[in-house]
């Protein structure tokens, strides 16, 4: 496996190295020894997918505070997204920055996200499938969320936002968050 930093400390994209023959090819996408030689966490306790009908459909941006603040492993299985990851963490050198990636079924990236860090998607195409690891189970009471048009960040998004839930649409701008 290849892990690229990027601009973002800690957040880490991870290009499969491909073994091909006749029969296609093999990629190792996790290793615990290989991911704690760049200090990243390895032990996930949920994995979910989310599946997408719609180009254009945009999910976050999300996370969780402390004590239940997670780490995730985020790989787009079929279609492709442009995948966000947020810094709101107002005491961090980069607070504010926000890093955008294509992720697809044909690159097979896998991007790390630390905990403290919100993240978010837009499918690019029909039919996109997102499958998660998460470091932390799910708990609704830690669970927070950052407005994906909040100014004070300026997420460029690549497409009109077609779809998106109530729930994201909602979150207050960051100026009037706790």
């Amino acid at each position: 496996m290849k892990f690229v930093q990027t601009v973002l400390e800690g957040v880490y994209i991870i290009e499969p190295e491909f073994h091909e023959d006749e029969r296609g090819f093999f990629a190792r996408i996790l290793c615990e020894k290989e991911f704690e030689a760049h200090g990243l966490y390895t032990s996930f306790v949920q994995c979910s997918i989310s599946f997408n009908r719609r180009k254009g459909t945009l999910r976050g941006m999300h996370y969780q505070m402390a004590p239940h603040a997670e780490c995730k492993l985020v790989r787009c299985t079929m279609g492709a997204i442009y995948d966000v990851i947020l810094d709101p963490r107002r005491d961090s050198a980069t607070f504010g920055r926000w890093l955008g990636i294509e992720l697809n079924a044909e690159n097979r990236r896998t991007v790390f996200i630390p905990q403290g860090f919100a993240h978010g998607f837009q499918t690019l195409v029909d039919n996109t499938e997102v499958f998660y690891q998460m470091s932390e189970f799910y708990h609704p009471e830690c669970a927070r969320g950052v407005r994906w048009n909040d100014p004070v960040f300026a997420i460029e998004w690549p497409l009109t936002v077609m779809v998106i839930s109530g729930k994201d649409r909602s979150y207050t701008l960051w100026e009037s968050a706790e």
